[in-house]
C-alpha cells in the first residue's frame, strides 16, 4: 500500500506540472496541437476544464488521504479545497491578462469536476 500511496504522490506531483505548462503556455500565447484539439472537439474546452481539474482534485484528495475539515455541517475534503482555491484564483487573473478572456463558464466546469471527482473516493470508502 505504502508504494501505491508513493505512486499516488507521483502523479499528482507530474499532473500538476503537467496542468502549469499548459496554462503557461495558454498564458504566453502559444499554441500546440493539444489545444486545437481542444477548439476542435464540441465542448472540449468545458471537458478539458472538468476533467484536467477533477483529476487533479482525485490526485490531491488521494495523497492526503482524503483528510477534510467540517464547516457549516459538512466536512470538505481538504484536497478538494486546495484544487478550488488554486482555479478560483487562475480563472479571475484571467480578467487582467491580455492574451485570456474570463469566462464564468470555465470555472463553472472547473468547479463541476472538482465536486464529481471528489465523490470517487468516498465511494471507494463506502464500500470497504
Amino acid at each position: 500500500m505504502n508504494q501505491m500511496r508513493h505512486l499516488t504522490f507521483v502523479f499528482t506531483i507530474l499532473f500538476a506540472a503537467f496542468l502549469t505548462v499548459i496554462l503557461y503556455l495558454i498564458n504566453t500565447g502559444q499554441d500546440n496541437p493539444l489545444f486545437k484539439l481542444v477548439r476542435e472537439t464540441p465542448y472540449g474546452d468545458k471537458i478539458g476544464h472538468f476533467v484536467l481539474f477533477g483529476l487533479l482534485t482525485l490526485a490531491l484528495n488521494l495523497c492526503l488521504k482524503m483528510r477534510s475539515i467540517s464547516a457549516l455541517g459538512i466536512r470538505w475534503p481538504i484536497g478538494s479545497l486546495i484544487v478550488f482555491l488554486v482555479v478560483t484564483i487562475e480563472e479571475g487573473s484571467q480578467h487582467f491578462m491580455i492574451t485570456r478572456s474570463f469566462d464564468l463558464n470555465d470555472w463553472f466546469a472547473n468547479v463541476l469536476g472538482i465536486i464529481v471527482f471528489s465523490l470517487f473516493p468516498r465511494k471507494r470508502k463506502d464500500r470497504s
